[in-house]
């Protein structure tokens, strides 16, 4: 033990002085904030401590933590960094897999499942089926797309997470977390708390937003304001399900306890639980009240939706009996005006997570779940109710689903309706989409994408056409690096090509004032990413003794903001270089302020200041014989005064 302490002495006398000491106390931090579920905070710390000492554990808990606040391409990126690694478990090797498939990079994610299963030989055939059976699902789908328009409800998303959208009445109900946030009281995350402070009735710290609440949008202004219902909670409310006529609601919410259940008397974890209430004689929302089944300490219950005669509840829930995750059920309602116990839907739920049950005027059920062949995430699934007997799920296949989660998919026509998702083109995290079937298309798209470098096609890159206020569509590539889409009539497109390991290349496209149907043609060209190649900044030049950034400098360091916008997932080392005038200590600090003033400038711009790092070369680096005592121009002085920049991670 006194050695012990002795260690601890030593260790922290050197704290401000050794840098691995320095990266073991933030990693300390961010696991602190990790398991309170702050992964907004967690993450940030995570990459200060990998800046300061690159290892494994950070990678792997970087993955994570963006897995479990979905962005995707920053999952990718870190669990490709996590799998190159010595030690690096066979576990990596999945999540990689799974990033991948979220962000329609099948071929890449079927590589490496069979890479995964090849490691891990406990894998059961059936779970290695549908890994790969689904990217070949989910490529095949993309190549076929069906004629349903998806697009993105501007109306009532916000950049925070809406979701679950129903009709009620005239109107449109759904749950968001776009209230307003006060930082300064975000100490501690709702679902885990120690029972020293209640968590925040301001902010939720697994998403740095508010909690979810329960709006509505006025069908005859468009105007949105909080629903006029007292839930009693300061935390998560929603989303909700009505019955026909509007006078019954059935929604979701979370609540602390009087008596928390403390794990070993440190952390309780809340469950969500539904909750019911009907309208009085003034048209009142009264008091909610709990479902009978509600066990907020053991399991949680969500996903309300009551049919429209108020008689039976569909849900869903992690309860001990299920199969998978968290299962569908369904409880009918007694002569008595009780719930019946639920029931299983076993012929339907699987070992994954099943979510967001519904059902239209045609009897048809829709359900979501990531546990069938589908595009990655969660996908929506349709079955018919015939003599009380569901028939096999169908998935809606693309571009209904996506790569990423799809789910609370409502019909409120016979070709129309509504769902949520996280897709990546939306306004927010999660975001609420309308869908029109038979979608009309009038030209044809095609391209190839090529290696700017080789000029060589690219199979297995990924690219997108969106729609200008309009869906997005994805498609993979051939071996000849071609695609093809198909376009609407009088709309303007921009088109998108990305690949591991090269930049991100794009173009625009427009069938405006096209009268007859035309084959319409336009390439794509991928650069390669070379770490630690320095790459010249063009005319990115200081004046004589200064450091400030001049205009003529900004346009430059504008288009490194737009690649580093475009390729959210590289870091770079900002270098600066001076001439040989002036003492050789001065010329390196100065030249260490210049690069400090064009990160800043970056950074001013919206790009996150732990993906930069700047390095001062001073006059070490002349690219000219301008050397101490050499007579030069103050030409070939200026070409020493330079700012390069080098991809340090991708």
């Amino acid at each position: 033990m006194k050695k012990i302490l002795l260690n601890l002495a030593i260790l922290l006398a050197l704290f401000f002085t050794c840098l691995p000491s320095k990266a073991q106390y933030v990693l300390k931090e961010a696991d602190a904030q990790y398991q309170l579920f702050n992964y907004t905070k967690a993450i940030d710390l995570y990459e200060q401590a990998y800046k300061k000492k690159a290892t494994l554990y950070a990678a792997e808990r970087l993955g994570e933590c963006y897995a479990l606040t979905n962005n995707y391409k920053q999952t990718e990126s870190w669990y490709a960094i996590a799998v190159a690694m010595p030690g690096s478990s066979s576990e990596n090797t999945l999540h990689y897999a799974k990033a991948l498939q979220n962000n329609s990079k099948y071929a890449e994610a079927k590589t490496q499942f069979e890479k995964y299963t090849s490691l891990n030989k406990e894998i059961k055939a059936k779970q290695q089926n549908l890994w790969l059976l689904s990217c070949d699902s989910a490529m095949l789908w993309m190549k076929n797309p069906t004629t349903v328009a998806i697009n993105n409800e501007k109306k009532l998303n916000s950049p925070k997470s809406d979701w679950g959208s129903v009709q009620y009445q005239n109107d449109i109900v759904f749950s968001s977390d776009r209230g307003a946030t006060n930082a300064q009281n975000a100490d501690r995350p709702f679902l885990k708390f120690d029972g020293a402070k209640l968590p925040s009735k301001n902010i939720y710290g697994w998403t740095g937003n508010h909690y979810l609440k329960l709006y509505v949008q006025n069908s005859k202004t468009d105007s949105i304001s909080l629903f006029p219902i007292d839930a009693q909670t300061d935390y998560h409310v929603g989303p909700a399900s009505f019955v026909k006529d509007g006078s019954e609601m059935y929604f979701t919410l979370t609540r602390i306890p009087k008596k928390p259940a403390y794990v070993n008397g440190k952390l309780a974890t809340i469950n969500i639980e539904i909750y019911s209430s009907k309208k009085d004689a003034n048209g009142k929302w009264g008091t909610p009240v709990g479902f009978k089944y509600n066990k907020v300490d053991e399991y949680s219950v969500g996903d309300p939706f009551i049919t429209p005669d108020g008689n039976t509840l569909y849900f869903v829930s992690n309860m001990s009996n299920g199969v998978g995750g968290t299962d569908l059920y369904v409880s009918q309602k007694t002569d008595a005006g009780d719930w019946g116990l639920p029931i299983n839907l076993k012929e339907i739920n699987t070992e994954g997570n099943e979510r967001s049950p519904s059902f239209d005027e045609g009897n048809n059920f829709y359900f979501s779940t990531d546990g069938r062949i589908g595009m990655g995430g969660l996908d929506i699934f349709s079955a018919k109710l015939v003599g009380g007997k569901i028939s096999e799920p169908k998935n809606l296949g693309y571009p209904t689903n996506s790569p990423q989660d799809d789910f609370a998919f409502i019909k409120t026509g016979k070709q129309s309706g509504y769902l949520s998702s996280n897709r990546t083109d939306g306004l927010g995290d999660d975001d609420i989409y309308s869908f029109t079937e038979q979608q009309i298309l009038a030209f044809r798209l095609s391209g190839k994408v090529f290696d700017k470098k080789t000029n060589l096609p690219l199979a297995n890159a990924i690219v997108t056409l969106a729609k200008k206020d309009g869906q997005s569509l994805r498609v993979q590539t051939d071996e000849s690096g071609d695609f093809k889409f198909n376009l609407e009539k009088s709309s303007d497109y921009s088109l998108t090509g990305e690949k591991t390991n090269f930049r991100s290349d794009n173009a625009l496209v427009s069938t405006q004032n096209l009268t007859a149907s035309a084959d319409l043609e336009k390439n794509l060209y991928l650069e390669k990413i070379e770490l630690e190649k320095a790459i010249r900044l063009e005319n990115i030049y200081y004046d004589f003794d200064k450091s400030n950034i001049r205009a003529d400098a900004a346009v430059e360091l504008d288009k490194l903001v737009k690649i580093m916008k475009e390729n959210p997932t590289i870091w770079i080392e900002l270098g600066s270089h001076t001439d040989s005038r002036g003492n050789d200590q001065y010329n390196q600090w100065l030249s260490q302020s210049r690069a400090n003033s064009a990160v800043q400038y970056i950074i001013d711009r919206g790009i996150e200041k732990n993906r930069i790092t700047t390095k001062g070369y001073g006059e070490s680096m002349l690219l000219n014989k301008c050397a101490n005592g050499v007579k030069c121009t103050e030409a070939e002085h200026q070409l020493n005064r330079r700012t390069e920049f080098k991809i340090v991670k991708q």
